[in-house]
């Protein structure tokens, strides 16, 4: 990417963002922890003026498209990581019936001392590659690419199928799924 690489230079404009859980563990294999980052949405275009257009959690990353009506989409997004991030180690550290549990934290605590952003662990990795949107066709690979993100690994065979999404939505071009979003 040129220019500076990946960074977020006009704060309300529209991103595609992808935040992927570090070594790409599998965390989202659950409603437990899909459900912090669901809430997570949901509190962010409540109270943090999110404007959410598109959106996928497949099992070790999230991406969205997304804006900030107040222009700070930068601290938007630092404050949603942060803030799942110690909701989900938290649900995890007190999720007995998690067989994974001391093998994911393991690694969470490894990433964590590696990094001096943090004091004990690290869930997502620091590389969210925001771009900007722009144009018609840029606009419509984005959307595709994330709708059509459970399709070629056999989850679903169409793309508003997969319940963490926001493929049905644009399918049915109505609010039917999980989060609300704004339309593009």
């Amino acid at each position: 990417m040129g220019n500076g690489g990946y960074k977020i230079r006009s704060q309300t404009l529209p991103h595609f963002i992808t935040f992927a859980i570090v070594d790409w563990l599998d965390v989202f294999t659950g409603k437990l922890y899909c459900n912090i980052v669901l809430d997570c949405i949901r509190y962010c275009q409540k109270e943090k003026s999110m404007n959410l257009f598109a959106w996928c959690l497949m099992s070790n990353h999230f991406h969205m498209i997304s804006a900030s009506k107040i222009g700070d989409l930068s601290g938007l997004l630092r404050d949603f990581k942060k803030f799942t991030s110690k909701q989900i180690i938290t649900a995890i550290q007190g999720n007995k019936a998690e067989i994974r549990r001391e093998w994911m934290l393991e690694i969470f605590k490894k990433w964590g001392e590696d990094n001096s952003r943090n004091k004990e662990f690290q869930l997502w990795r620091q590389d969210n590659q925001p771009q900007e949107l722009f144009g018609a066709k840029f606009i419509y690979q984005k959307l595709n690419y994330i709708h059509m993100n459970p399709v070629p690994v056999g989850i679903v065979e169409l793309p508003e199928h997969y319940l963490y999404s926001s493929a049905k939505n644009y399918a049915f071009r109505k609010k039917c799924g999980l989060l609300d979003i704004s339309w593009i």
